[in-house]
């Protein structure tokens, strides 16, 4: 499932090549639902208005109009892709936001897991409104994460991923993030000090930062607005590296199981 830096890769995408503000002429679905059904009033209200802008919330990606905006979320196989008036409707091809431009903004979505709703107030949207700080802003420190980890007794690894705690940090990037940070992901969150919450911040920061350059992680379905495929997969220094010498130490990775995900460190360096 796309996780911060693929969903930021596809916003910048977006915007690099649509150059907003653009009017919509009509938007078309060829299907009554993905994970949930579509609201065709929601749609319906879209049309004859100019998308503003495209900004991003956690994992969600949120198209702003002059009245409400949308809301939309990848699941595991979903992504954008922009074709001029000529297309050739691909099979999956779900979503068709039509520009006065001759543009069109395609959702395609093979296995349906996407999903789309409206807000009004994106803040207030029960799907946003409980979400922690964004990574990147300066506010998220590691006095921050240290307080949003008091009483917490669960892994630092399963908690990284509550995105209550922090925002779009998922299964791939909390186990590079703990990695270089020298933690192990079985502590228990309430145990970590200060210090190991700014090396926690610290790399959050920078393997995002850095997962965004490369364009993502496309170790599963992820693809550009492109088409293309992202690079951080190349770079993973202990995610599906089981049984590889580590980076640092030339010992072994290990995998284990926490909360029903993979989890992946270096005994040696994680201590």
């Amino acid at each position: 499932m796309p996780e911060l830096p693929e969903v930021e890769t596809v916003r910048l995408e977006l915007l690099h090549h649509l150059q907003l503000p653009l009017k919509v002429k009509q938007i078309t679905l060829n299907r009554a639902n993905l994970r949930n059904e579509f609201n065709l009033q929601l749609f319906k209200s879209f049309e004859g208005q100019q998308l503003l802008d495209i900004t991003r919330r956690s994992k969600y990606l949120l198209f702003g109009f002059k009245k409400g905006g949308l809301l939309s979320h990848l699941g595991m196989t979903g992504h954008w892709r922009i074709e001029n008036s000529d297309f050739v409707q691909r099979k999956h091809d779900h979503v068709q936001i039509h520009f006065s431009t001759g543009l069109t903004l395609i959702y395609n979505d093979p296995r349906r897991f996407g999903f789309f709703d409206g807000y009004a107030d994106s803040t207030k949207h029960p799907l946003l409104k409980d979400i922690g700080p964004e990574p990147f802003d300066e506010s998220f420190t590691g006095e921050v994460l240290k307080k949003n980890l008091e009483g917490r007794k669960s892994p630092i690894k399963t908690i990284l991923m509550n995105q209550a705690v922090v925002a779009g940090v998922g299964n791939i990037y909390a186990s590079e993030v703990l990695f270089k940070a020298r933690i192990r992901p079985s502590k228990p969150a309430y145990k970590l000090k200060l210090t190991e919450c700014d090396r926690i911040v610290m790399e959050i920061k920078s393997v995002l930062m850095e997962s965004i350059r490369l364009g993502g992680s496309s170790f599963d379905d992820f693809r550009h607005v492109s088409g293309e495929k992202g690079g951080f997969q190349n770079h993973f220094l202990v995610y599906n590296q089981e049984g590889k010498p580590c980076s640092k130490c030339g010992q072994k990775i290990r995998k284990k199981v926490f909360s029903g995900r993979s989890t992946y460190w270096c005994n040696a360096c994680q201590k």
